[in-house]
């Protein structure tokens, strides 16, 4: 790899990552944030995968989060601190999950993000994920809509195809640990 690229380590979420994780959660959310509760619980699920993203140097940049339930998963939560956003972290998040659908045979992926997050729907759009509705008001902070997005099945050719391309580009920019 190159020297100048950013590294980012991606970690399955542990409890001592849950107060790095919050300041991220409180700096995307607001007041409307999970709790730490919350993420326990979630690290302790079955069903759960979460994912901590940690620079070179060892900081917290970022963390997601997915459910896997039969054939679909569910991403609930990609976020990442301001000062890292834009370098490919969320990216890299995005890949990992990806990655553990594959390995657990899950066909479909879906989530909600906020309409207005146009850097979020491109990175989504960019993995293959479609618009498939929207949920008004979804977002209790500014009772902001949220668009639907899913992904066709990502054995089939088209979607394969798509991210092994766009998963080449990323290994280009950004050293996945």
């Amino acid at each position: 790899m190159h020297s100048n690229l950013e590294t980012a380590v991606i970690k399955k979420m542990t409890p001592d990552d849950i107060d790095g994780v919050i300041k991220i959660e409180e700096s995307a959310y607001g007041e409307h944030h999970w709790s730490k509760e919350s993420f326990m619980n979630e690290i302790k699920n079955e069903l759960a995968r979460y994912y901590s993203a940690f620079t070179k140097d060892g900081d917290l940049c970022g963390y997601a989060g997915c459910w896997h339930i039969l054939d679909e998963a569910h991403i609930t939560n990609i976020a990442i601190a301001p000062p890292y956003r834009r370098k490919k972290y969320g990216e890299a998040l995005l890949k990992r999950i990806i990655d553990d659908c594959y390995a657990d045979k899950v066909k479909y992926i879906t989530l909600e993000v906020r309409i207005s997050n146009e850097a979020a729907i491109n990175l989504y759009t960019k993995y293959g994920f479609s618009s498939f509705g929207t949920r008004k008001g979804y977002y209790q902070n500014n009772n902001e809509d949220a668009l639907i997005m899913w992904t066709k099945n990502i054995f089939f050719d088209e979607f394969k195809n798509n991210y092994e391309k766009v998963v080449k580009i990323l290994e280009g920019k950004i050293e996945i640990k």
